[in-house]
């Protein structure tokens, strides 16, 4: 999920070593258009730590990444013709593209569209009940009491559906990461 092509794939396996080691990961990377203009766009954050700071992404961080990224991409050249890439953050009502983002999210509203028919439908909504031995569970909406787990393999499509909770969620990190970026702006003046 977190690329839809064998061109995708191939860009993600190149460019995670890049993103870890400026400190972010790839969450999805899409290479669209035709021959004529295409558009590399990667989703990236910080990773999620145990202390549950990171998972975020601020214009600086995108500048950084995209100036690491470009710099093996202009080097390695894997994409013929002209393409423009853009960094971005993967937003409030992001995409869940890997297992650990299920497990992240859990409790919150999703949208998920499997590769195939399960009880009968291939789109759900509902909460994430988390994961359990790769399989992906759902409290289905409208279905009290009914939880179905899907193996993650099935899943070709998730997004955070955007709720007040949500929307909570991501002002409270946001508050949070100014929070510590001025704290660490005092203690460096302090220092002066």
């Amino acid at each position: 999920m977190r690329g839809k092509t064998r061109e995708d794939l191939d860009l993600i396996e190149m460019l995670d070593p890049v993103a870890e080691a400026t400190g972010y990961e790839i969450v999805r990377l899409r290479l669209m258009g035709g021959a004529e203009q295409r558009r590399l766009q990667i989703m990236a954050e910080r990773p999620l730590l145990e202390d549950g700071t990171g998972g975020d992404m601020n214009v600086e961080d995108c500048a950084k990444l995209s100036r690491a990224i470009s710099e093996v991409m202009d080097a390695a050249d894997p994409i013929a013709g002209e393409y423009t890439l853009e960094v971005s953050s993967p937003g409030v009502d992001r995409p869940l593209t890997r297992l650990k983002d299920f497990e992240t999210y859990a409790g919150f509203e999703v949208r998920i569209e499997l590769d195939r028919v399960a009880e009968g439908r291939k789109r759900f909504k509902g909460e994430l009940a988390g994961v359990e031995d790769d399989q992906v569970g759902l409290n289905i909406e409208g279905e009290d009491d009914v939880t179905v787990y899907f193996p993650f393999a099935w899943i070709v499509d998730a997004k955070l559906v955007l709720t007040d909770e949500l929307m909570k969620r991501g002002a409270d990190a946001r508050a949070a990461r100014v929070d510590a970026e001025n704290d660490n702006d005092l203690s460096e003046s302090e220092e002066d």
